[in-house]
């Protein structure tokens, strides 16, 4: 029995289903997951000693790569002088000035510890600023596991084959209205809030349709309600901006995690001042946490930010074409229909001839049976994706031509394997 199918039967006597995130339980993939013993660069070893060509980097926050020296020295440097204090920091502030700086219209900030508590909260946030219950969020979009935003969620929820989840109860959504991604909805008076991922990289990668994002800010000024932005993924990895940037629409809320945190525990939420001042101890919205803030996250975060020039975007993206261009023409010489819509540095994998613009479509590739078969031939090589088919693929700055080029290489290969057992 290896290491990995070892720790594997240890994790599932103490932890339910032996993981702390379901999607890691390669429950959607099969198998066993691996566990990671260390990591570097654009690369992982799993607990025998295998390395593989990372494309996960922990969903998104690995932009550097893996264990970036600037990085753990400004963590090591943060730890010398305590973990947590409960209590304000400089760090804070820094940190909050640099995402406010890079941001247009965004005035304020406030941490948590997870992208959950930051949407969760924006959405606390605008019905108290506005006075209204409902709330429009859409199908396949995810914005973490808070009861009143899990109903048609896409990455993990959608990988564990659910269209909702027990626990939550009727009164949870019943306020919660879902839309068709890349349609526009129609408002009304009861609506405190739109909740949107900019990008949608929860059902694969789903590039917003022209006019969409400019068509949820028209309606949301129309009806009075709040555009909220889920920036988790988005926010300072498409650009220095984030997808407000990017698509020239600005929303009247930003949830961020991810890149901000460097690699450690962390989420933000914020706006401009007259939505903000809703919040305790300026407003009636309460939200608060013993760890939001912490020091450590904010020393990784500052520094992620500090070498996130736009010379950093340019090689991103960049990095980001010449793979998908690569495993294309990879997939093609198998004889695979592949598409791998990209935007920015994100990247998506699906297989199928035609690239989904809503859930059901991409639920339809998904659920096709090639990505768990690919996902292995990779994983068999050295590298490795997510263990879902509803995923994005995350290259990094350490994923030099070099790897990008291996990790070509051997889709090739993977793919010829797949096509000669079919």
């Amino acid at each position: 029995m290896g290491a990995n199918l070892d720790l594997f039967d240890r994790a599932r006597r103490v932890i339910p289903g032996g993981v702390n995130s379901p999607v890691r339980a390669f429950g959607s993939v099969g198998g066993t997951p691996y566990f990671v013993d260390r990591a570097e660069g654009p690369y992982l070893w799993d607990a025998e000693g295998r390395r593989y060509i990372d494309y996960v980097q922990s969903y998104g926050p690995g932009i550097l790569g893996h264990a970036h020296p600037a990085v753990l020295d400004a963590v090591t440097r943060a730890a010398s002088a305590g973990t947590s204090y409960g209590a304000p920091t400089e760090a804070e502030v820094v940190l909050a000035e640099m995402v406010v700086d890079r941001i247009a219209g965004l005035e304020s900030v406030r941490f948590v510890s997870s992208g959950t508590e930051a949407t969760m909260s924006a959405i606390r946030l605008a019905r108290g600023a506005t006075g209204r219950p409902g709330i429009v969020k859409f199908a396949g979009c995810y914005h973490g596991h808070a009861d009143a935003l899990l109903a048609a969620g896409g990455s993990g929820v959608a990988n564990q084959g659910l269209s909702g989840c027990d626990g939550v109860t009727d009164g949870a959504v019943a306020d919660t209205i879902v839309a068709p991604y890349n349609v526009v909805p129609t408002l009304d008076d009861t609506v405190a809030a739109v909740i949107v991922e900019p990008v949608a990289a929860n059902m694969g990668l789903v590039a917003p349709a022209d006019g969409f994002l400019e068509g949820l800010r028209t309606a949301c000024d129309e009806a009075g309600a709040l555009l909220i932005f889920d920036e988790v993924i988005t926010g300072f990895r498409l650009a220095r901006g984030g997808a407000a940037e990017r698509f020239g629409v600005t929303p009247d809320l930003w949830c961020f995690g991810k890149v901000i945190g460097g690699g450690l525990p962390v989420g933000a939420f914020g706006g401009p001042w007259d939505v903000m001042e809703h919040l305790a101890p300026l407003g009636g919205v309460y939200q608060g946490g013993t760890l939001s803030g912490n020091p450590l996250a904010m020393a990784a975060g500052r520094t992620t930010l500090e070498l996130l020039d736009d010379g950093a975007f340019d090689q991103l993206t960049a990095t980001a074409t010449r793979l998908a261009d690569g495993l294309a023409s990879a997939f093609a010489s198998a004889g695979m229909a592949s598409i791998l819509p990209r935007v920015g540095s994100l990247l998506g994998l699906f297989f199928g001839d035609r690239a989904p613009t809503d859930f059901d479509e991409a639920k339809v590739l998904a659920d096709n049976g090639v990505y768990p078969k690919v996902f292995h031939a990779l994983l068999d090589r050295g590298v490795a994706l997510a263990p879902g088919a509803y995923e994005a693929l995350f290259p990094s700055l350490a994923h030099d031509d070099a790897v990008v080029d291996e990790t070509i290489e051997i889709a090739a290969d993977a793919a010829a394997a797949v096509a000669s057992a079919s």
